[in-house]
């Protein structure tokens, strides 16, 4: 798996979806700023492999698919959620006791709970993004869990490919992230040109993982 060219044509295909067309750009903005519902149904056609990035039109279709990714996404959040709300929210009632030994071992639990939810999110994110996909191409929330599926999927690619390819995901959406966050300090201008930037960045999320996926074909 060559990450450095999965990572420039995903860049590449951002570029190309948006830059000189700005119709398609301004109809992406507006999917944006519409709570990012129809924004993830189109992301599912990046996912399903559509090259060069499609059309924003049949808004229905995008709303109705925005809200099943969101579902299926929120399912998958489940576990790490619980985790959160249990563990972390119960130790941080006890770390508020005026008892200081008491307040000292929630505080241990509550970062704890807070380790284990990284955890439990970063295991569950593994499956959550081939399920995904699976969704994309079969329009089957059903497929979206088929965990004996995922994990043939997961093994054809390799679990260390895999999860090379992911934490290079994290690096650059790190590195985007802190170009953002220097973008968001300009008053007012900064906000806009983030709100235009939600859009190529997921698209270059998407079809990034779009190219993971695929490669469990090539493999």
């Amino acid at each position: 798996m060559d990450y450095g060219s999965m990572v420039g044509e995903s860049f590449e295909y951002a570029k190309e979806a948006v830059v000189g067309k700005w119709n398609k750009w301004i109809m992406l903005i507006i999917a944006t700023i519409l709570l990012g519902i129809p924004l993830a149904g189109y992301s599912l056609k990046v996912l399903r492999g559509e090259k060069p990035a499609p059309e924003v039109n049949d808004w229905g279709t995008l709303f109705i698919d925005g809200i099943k990714y969101i579902i299926i996404m929120f399912i998958y959040m489940i576990p790490a959620l619980i985790v959160l709300f249990v563990v972390v929210g119960g130790s941080a009632l006890g770390a508020m006791s005026k008892n200081p030994t008491t307040a000292m071992a929630a505080t241990g639990g509550m970062l704890f709970g807070m380790l284990l939810f990284a955890v439990v999110a970063l295991i569950t994110s593994i499956f959550a993004l081939i399920g995904v996909v699976r969704f994309a191409r079969t329009g089957s929330i059903g497929e979206a869990f088929n965990f004996s599926a995922i994990l043939a999927t997961i093994e054809k690619i390799g679990w260390v490919p895999y999860i090379i390819a992911l934490v290079v995901l994290v690096v650059v959406q790190i590195i985007i992230g802190i170009i953002v966050s220097i973008i968001m300090m300009i008053p007012i201008l900064g906000f806009i040109i983030y709100l235009c930037l939600i859009s190529p960045i997921m698209l270059f999320q998407a079809r990034y993982i779009c190219q993971i996926y695929d490669s469990a074909g090539a493999a």
